[in-house]
């Protein structure tokens, strides 16, 4: 069997779209059981990508409370891939085009995540992985203002200069519900604006992604018809081809993922794609093969441009996140993807 891309879970579906107003927080004690006891064909979850944020991880966790979760995922046999850096206002950021001191607060919330994530490395327990942002602000917000991907790349300029000091590399995450990279052509426009691609990237998510061929938020960049048929096959597959060949260069990270081609919003969690379990009768994704199109080139040759691969299951209900046979069936799907376009060293 393959042994890489590496497999990892999300630990931050135990707090995204839970806490006040919706369901309770599930704890990333928990969160790190399930994944360490999660097995299929003999074969376990290699790691977990964390949320630098309480009540998870604090952003402002000491030297010694990180080398205390290092040793806690250590001993579960777990590395750590990915850091969500906390940019949203909630958390202690601020959006990436607002006001000089939103921008601040932004520029230091990834300053605080690319410095954690550079001591877990020098820690020895993450061993690949990068810093994931967006621009914490919402489509609507961006859209009344012309200057508004100016600005955020502006932003995410002086993060990439942090993210250099400290070795690490950012990644921006494509999903519909943030200001400047709701549709795959923005996203384009936004890298390039920063124009620092050896240190930005973008974070491909199957089950966001599938919502920009879509035109969610974004009619005009729209690459699949209105009331799309998805019976048919070989249009969907084009449809990602497109995206794909666009995206695929500048991606440094990625989420398998499965989607019914709606939206979802729990808690306070802005509407986004919804995703399902890898087996939903009504996902509209071939999990193994359509995450070809991310990990091989368009003459189908691996790309090998991550070493790690994530599963992220946001707003999951708590009823379905306890149970162990839910992340079972998500390895066995992630293995899926792995045998398909993975390889051995």
């Amino acid at each position: 069997m393959n042994n890489y891309p590496k497999l990892h879970n999300a630990m931050w579906p135990g707090l995204v779209g839970k806490g006040p107003g919706s369901e309770p927080f599930i704890g990333l004690d928990t969160m790190l059981e399930l994944t360490a006891s999660a097995e299929s064909e003999g074969v376990r979850f290699d790691g977990v990508d964390l949320f630098l944020a309480e009540p998870h991880t604090s952003i402002d966790s000491t030297h010694d409370q990180l080398k205390e979760l290092a040793d806690k995922i250590a001993s579960k046999n777990l590395k750590v891939g990915t850091v969500i850096a906390p940019v949203w206002p909630p958390t202690g950021g601020g959006s990436a085009m607002g006001t000089p001191e939103e921008r601040h607060r932004f520029v230091e919330q990834v300053e605080k995540s690319a410095k954690i994530a550079k001591y877990l490395r020098e820690l020895g327990i993450r061993p690949y992985g990068v810093v994931r942002i967006d621009s914490a602000t919402d489509p609507e917000t961006w859209a009344n203002d012309p200057e508004a991907s100016k600005k955020i790349a502006s932003t995410f300029r002086e993060c990439c200069t942090i993210a250099e000091d400290n070795g690490e590399r950012l990644a921006a995450e494509g999903e519909i519900c943030w200001g400047g990279m709701h549709s795959w052509k923005r996203m384009i426009e936004l890298l390039e604006l920063v124009d620092r691609p050896e240190t930005i990237g973008f974070q491909a998510d199957m089950a966001h992604t599938l919502l920009y061929t879509m035109g969610y938020n974004a009619p005009e960049d729209a690459i699949l018809p209105p009331q799309f048929e998805w019976k048919d096959e070989e249009k969907l597959s084009e449809a990602l081809t497109t995206m794909t060949s666009a995206l695929r260069p500048w991606t440094i990270d990625f989420h398998v993922a499965q989607n019914d081609g709606t939206v979802k919003g729990s808690g306070s969690h802005d509407k986004t794609g919804r995703h399902c379990l890898p087996d939903d009768p009504n996902g509209k994704l071939n999990i193994a093969r359509d995450a070809g199109h991310w990990l091989r080139d368009d003459k189908g040759r691996l790309t090998k441009a991550f070493e790690h691969v994530c599963w992220d299951g946001c707003m999951f209900p708590n009823e379905v996140m306890l149970k162990q046979q839910t992340w079972d069936s998500i390895l066995s799907a992630m293995i899926s993807v792995r045998e398909a376009h993975g390889w051995k060293e």
